[in-house]
């Protein structure tokens, strides 16, 4: 596909007046500015890449998060671990996120996190993976709430008021121990600055059903700002989770694979403008631009291997996908997400 189209395609779908004017905070009221409501990018370990992340940032996030990072292979020097902690000027808002349960490992980690600049850090209290939750992190912490608070306080020494804490979280372990509420306010007390808090139990994994009451009852019963995350797909259910909640802003996650103009669509939404959705030539283009992002990032041979699910998710829902999807997952080079590229910008 011609490259100078690429571009014009790329600078037309991003041609929106002050979509995203904030570059960096100091403070995490900046996000709230002015009547400001916040449409982030929520942190996806495997997919929300350095590269996701940039062109979701371009097309209207108001902050991202970074993939999740394990404060312990930080801690022993995991050169893997640590690359997740870089930001890069194009990301910006962008917090990084830990995860783990060893405060001395959560604070190694803390103070690597800081020479890369993030905008706040950001720790994980409801991942509901099962190799995170053994480690005693991620929705691990529901069930201690005093050892969660006793990682914030110990954190926000390290930090030193230099960036905002933050903490993600979800409503409970399972049906029977929702206390999102009161984990909420042990963390509010401990000196953390905001919470996003996910609708859903740790049981629940992403299963259908978000307990708006749930994450209405944290927004009221803080002072912090709070961030309303879940099943948010574009700007009718957004307007739904805030109208619902009353949180101060929205987190969007699975919803922006494949799909990184939710964020402008949903800004639009909100602000009760006109928005017209991106041709799939367009959306073509977007996915050559992403591909060439990882290509430049990362290894080659796994740059491509991780291209073959973002390439399906840019072309779910075109009629009869069963052939192109199974070319998504043999791509093998750049020429590869281009062929892939072209056929799906002509199914209009």
């Amino acid at each position: 596909m011609n490259t100078k189209n690429n571009k014009n395609n790329i600078n037309n779908l991003n041609n929106t007046n002050n979509i995203n004017n904030l570059k960096d905070i100091t403070d995490i009221k900046d996000f709230f500015a002015n009547g400001n409501i916040p449409v982030a990018l929520a942190p996806m370990a495997g997919c929300a890449d350095r590269a996701f992340r940039e062109i979701c940032m371009e097309f209207g996030a108001s902050f991202c998060v970074g993939e999740l990072c394990s404060a312990k292979g930080v801690s022993l020097n995991d050169k893997k671990s640590e690359e997740l902690l870089f930001v890069s000027e194009k990301e910006r808002p962008m917090g990084t996120q830990l995860f783990g349960s060893d405060t001395d490992a959560l604070k190694i980690a803390a103070q690597k996190a800081l020479k890369y600049n993030p905008s706040f850090l950001d720790i994980n209290m409801g991942c509901p993976a099962p190799k995170v939750i053994s480690s005693g992190g991620g929705s691990a912490l529901l069930k201690n709430p005093q050892k969660a608070a006793e990682t914030v306080k110990a954190l926000k020494k390290v930090l030193n008021n230099k960036i905002p804490l933050t903490c993600k979280i979800r409503i409970g372990y399972d049906q029977n121990s929702i206390n999102a509420v009161f984990f909420a306010k042990e963390l509010e007390k401990a000196g953390a600055d905001m919470i996003t808090v996910h609708g859903r139990t740790k049981d629940q994994m992403y299963r259908p059903g978000i307990n708006f009451n749930e994450i209405k009852n944290v927004k009221q019963a803080l002072k912090i700002p709070v961030i309303a995350n879940g099943d948010i797909t574009d700007g009718a259910t957004a307007k739904y989770m805030l109208d619902k909640t009353g949180a101060d802003g929205i987190m969007i996650g699975r919803a922006a694979l494949g799909n990184p103009f939710i964020f402008k669509e949903v800004k639009a939404y909100l602000k009760g403008e006109n928005y017209i959705k991106p041709k799939n030539s367009q959306k073509a283009e977007i996915l050559i631009y992403q591909a060439e992002k990882m290509l430049k990032y990362k290894d080659p041979h796994n740059a491509l291997l991780e291209i073959r699910k973002h390439a399906a998710w840019y072309i779910k829902g075109i009629k009869n996908a069963a052939f192109l999807r199974q070319k998504c997952f043999n791509i093998n080079s750049l020429n590869d997400v281009k062929e892939i590229a072209f056929i799906f910008s002509k199914s209009e």
